[in-house]
């Protein structure tokens, strides 16, 4: 599992999916002055340099980010591209990582925490908070790093669950946890991310979520080629626990424009905004 550096993906188009929906929830939570809580279990390192080998080997942040940049969105997105181009300048040089994002949004008085195993990756997130009192960075395992912190304070948040899924087990981890987290902060929001892949691991994660007794949970998926063609990932997916109001319209509202900015060729996009468990 610490082989796995988002240098390579940066900026690709499940981060655009899955920064969309983070920025949309940071926004809902920064419409009450009531302080908030951020917590994440696999941080990677916030800020990502688009000009470095690891992002022109593969490029992915071309058929990501890219494609979005500086062109007209929905209001809904803008929020988020807004927080792009805080830190870049004329041209796309530099992707955010979820950490800088909820760095960006917070208030003085909002609280973030974020996990990463990996040593380099570690020490690099560690170099962007140094001077920001408000985020603490711990080099420890995510899933026991942020069940030690809940229920959190401030009693009001969203935890971010993005792992590599490098390994099929990751599935059943990601469910145990989930079924502890939500145990120790019933209110707390839950943001998961997971990759559409030909092996269909995630539909058995999703039923093993469902059959917890877990209640208000979203679905968001996002394909941007067909599922049986020669890519790997083909899909983006988020799921989110306890959203706030009108999020799925929100979504149902976009996704269609984001489908039609980054699918692989016309027509091979599709999306979907449903409830996996509603209220």
């Amino acid at each position: 599992m610490l082989s796995y550096q988002h240098g390579f993906h940066a900026g690709n188009f499940a981060d655009v999916h899955k920064h969309l929906v983070l920025t949309l929830l940071l926004q809902s939570l920064n419409r009450k002055a009531k302080p908030w809580s951020y917590l994440e279990t696999h941080g990677g390192r916030a800020r990502y340099d688009l000009s470095s080998e690891q992002a022109l080997k593969t490029g992915e942040f071309r058929d990501g980010i890219a494609r979005l940049w500086q062109q007209p969105a929905p209001e809904a997105v803008q929020g988020y591209l807004e927080q792009v181009a805080a830190v870049n300048e004329a041209a796309l040089t530099t992707y955010p990582g979820s950490p800088l994002l909820a760095a960006q949004l917070a208030r003085e008085a909002d609280n973030i925490n974020i996990m990463e195993l990996h040593p380099a990756e570690a020490e690099a997130l560690k170099a962007v908070f140094r001077q920001d009192s408000r985020v603490a960075v711990h080099h420890r395992d995510g899933y026991e790093g942020v069940l030690a912190l809940l229920p959190p304070k401030p009693n009001r948040g969203v935890v971010l669950v993005d792992p590599s899924f490098e390994v099929k087990q990751e599935y059943q981890q990601l469910v145990r946890f989930i079924d502890k987290a939500c145990k120790r902060w019933s209110n707390g929001c839950f943001a998961i991310w997971y990759p559409l892949l030909p092996a269909d691991l995630w539909q058995q994660m999703k039923r093993d979520l469902a059959a917890t007794g877990i209640r208000k949970i979203l679905c968001s998926e996002l394909e941007v080629a067909s599922a049986d063609g020669e890519r790997g990932m083909f899909g983006s997916g988020m799921l989110v626990i306890n959203p706030p109001w009108q999020l799925d319209q929100t979504l149902a509202d976009v996704s269609p424009w984001l489908v039609e900015q980054l699918q692989v060729a016309a027509g091979s996009g599709r999306w979907r905004v449903d409830w996996l468990v509603p209220e």
